[in-house]
């Protein structure tokens, strides 16, 4: 066994409530630079994808269509999640995929034109940091923009907890091809923004 398979891996991860009851989530890991070629974002975002549907043993099926994407219940036209079409970026650092969110079941009414999932491979201390963030994000499970004590633990103990355990898995996945190695992965607590820890 290789010194790459015997050593955990450590996944950041930050998931937070900021003052304007929005919700950011941001969770990484590095590659290091043996492993840190250039990732192209489209195969970043289809890898995601397949880990939605694999997490979710199929009941959620990451649609794409002219008009966007959409997280969809399987066998059923409900959208728990609806994004404008994925914008793809690249420079000398490295690529990342924005989606717009535009509406969904999950989303609050009258919020449905607020928040972005992205999803980043940028270069970082010789190696290459994948990052997942999620922002300005509405939750229809808070409730409102003053979310009550009872709406936050709602979210907290499904939503939140379920992006985080997927979330995990998908870099934890994306890891494991990248470099071959299948180490046992572990969360940290980082600070990136400030806000109410959810």
């Amino acid at each position: 066994m290789s010194e790459l398979e015997k050593r955990d891996l450590e996944i950041a991860c930050q998931q937070i409530l900021l003052p304007d009851a929005s919700v950011y989530s941001v969770q990484w890991v590095d590659l290091p630079a043996p492993f840190s070629s250039r990732i192209k974002a489209s195969f970043l975002l289809q890898h995601y994808f397949k880990v939605i549907t694999k997490c979710t043993f199929g009941l959620i099926a990451p649609t794409v269509t002219a008009e966007g994407v959409q997280f969809r219940v399987q066998s059923t036209g409900c959208a728990l999640l609806s994004f404008s079409p994925p914008r793809f970026e690249a420079d000398e650092a490295g690529e990342a995929v924005h989606l717009h969110i535009c509406g969904g079941f999950l989303v609050q009414a009258g919020e449905c034109d607020r928040g972005m999932f992205s999803l980043l491979g940028t270069a970082h201390d010789g190696g290459l940091r994948i990052m997942v963030q999620l922002s300005d994000y509405c939750p229809l499970l808070l409730g409102s923009r003053s979310p009550s004590g009872m709406h936050k633990l709602l979210y907290r103990l499904t939503q939140a907890y379920l992006h985080k355990v997927v979330t995990v898995r998908y870099l934890s996945s994306l890891y494991g091809e990248l470099t071959g190695s299948k180490p046992r992965a572990g969360v940290k607590k980082v600070q990136v923004r400030e806000g109410a820890e959810i």
